[in-house]
C-alpha cells in the first residue's frame, strides 16, 4: 500500500537519518568528479547495455499526474506537439503515444543506445515521432526542432542526472523550442527521498548530489532550488511542490519514504 501527500514542506528526517547525513561530509575527489563528468554518457550507455529496456516500468501514470497533456488543448482532438527531453528507452513516450493518437512527439536522450532501443520499438513510427541523440547541456535542440513549436515539454527524472552547474543550460535549450504560454512538466527526486539516504559514505559529490556504484549520478531537489533555476532562465512558476509517498512493504514491515518534486513552469 501507499499513501501520498503534496505540499510545500520538506520531509522531516528521523534523528538516525539526520545523524547519518550529518556524518557523511567527505566529498569524492575532484579528479574522480571530473572523470565522472567526462564519462557521463558512457556510464548511461553501459547502464542501458546492462538493463536493456527492462529497468524502468512503463509510466502509465503520466497522464494521470499531468492533466495538462489534456488540459492544454483548446479543443478535444487538437494535435499536440510534445518534446520528451531525456526519453530513455521510451517508457513514458510509448504509453503516451498509445493513449493519445493526436500527439506528435520529439524525443531525445543522452545515450545513443537508449535512442536505438526507442527506434527498434514496434510502436515507433516516424509519422508520429522523431527521436534523436542529444546532450541537452550542449547540443542545440534547434538542430532537430523548429523554434517556438512545442506545446508541452516533459522533463521527468532527467535533470537529476546532470551536474547542478549545467542544469540551467538544459532549461535554456528547452526554452527555445517551447511555444510562448506553454509549459515544462517536471518530476524528479526530492530532498530526503529514500534513495538519497541509502547512499554509502564516499558517494557524495556535493550538496544533495551523489554518485551510484555504476557511475551514474543523482541530484535531490529542493523546491526552492528548482524554482530559482527555472526563474533565472525566464520561466514563470505555475505549480511547484513536494510529493511524498510512503510505500509500505508488508512482508518485511518496512516503510519506504519516497519524495519527489513535481512542477509546472511556463514560458511567458
Amino acid at each position: 500500500g501507499a499513501f501520498q501527500k503534496k505540499g510545500h514542506s520538506a520531509r522531516v528526517l528521523s534523528p538516525e537519518e539526520a545523524e547519518k547525513l550529518a556524518k557523511d561530509q567527505v566529498l569524492v575527489s575532484e579528479f574522480k568528479q571530473l572523470k565522472l563528468e567526462k564519462e557521463a554518457q558512457k556510464n548511461w550507455d553501459l547502464f542501458y547495455k546492462r538493463n536493456s529496456t527492462n529497468f524502468f516500468k512503463d509510466r502509465h501514470w503520466t497522464t494521470r499526474e499531468f492533466q495538462e497533456l489534456k488540459a492544454c488543448r483548446e479543443f478535444a482532438d487538437e494535435k499536440l506537439t510534445i518534446l520528451e527531453a531525456g526519453c530513455g528507452v521510451g517508457n513514458c513516450l510509448f504509453p503516451l503515444l498509445e493513449e493519445d493518437l493526436n500527439i506528435f512527439a520529439y524525443a531525445c536522450d543522452f545515450s545513443p543506445r537508449a535512442v536505438e532501443y526507442v527506434k527498434k520499438n514496434a510502436l515507433y513510427s516516424t509519422e508520429r515521432c522523431k527521436v534523436f541523440q542529444c546532450d541537452l547541456t550542449k547540443d542545440d535542440l534547434l538542430d532537430n526542432i523548429p523554434a517556438d513549436s512545442v506545446d508541452v515539454v516533459t522533463l521527468i527524472f532527467v535533470l537529476s542526472a546532470i551536474h547542478p552547474d549545467k542544469m540551467h543550460l538544459v532549461l535554456r535549450n528547452i526554452y527555445k523550442v517551447l511555444k510562448p504560454g506553454k509549459c515544462v512538466l517536471f518530476r524528479d527526486y526530492g530532498l530526503y527521498d529514500h534513495a538519497m539516504l541509502r547512499f554509502k559514505s564516499g558517494s557524495k559529490l556535493g550538496e544533495n548530489f551523489y554518485v551510484r556504484q555504476d557511475g551514474t549520478r543523482s541530484y535531490f531537489f529542493t523546491e526552492e532550488f528548482l524554482s530559482q533555476l527555472f526563474k533565472a532562465e525566464g520561466y514563470e512558476q505555475v505549480v511547484n511542490e513536494y510529493v511524498q509517498r510512503e510505500t509500505v512493504n508488508r512482508k518485511e514491515d518496512l516503510c519506504v519514504p519516497r519524495v519527489f518534486v513535481q512542477s509546472k513552469f511556463q514560458k511567458p
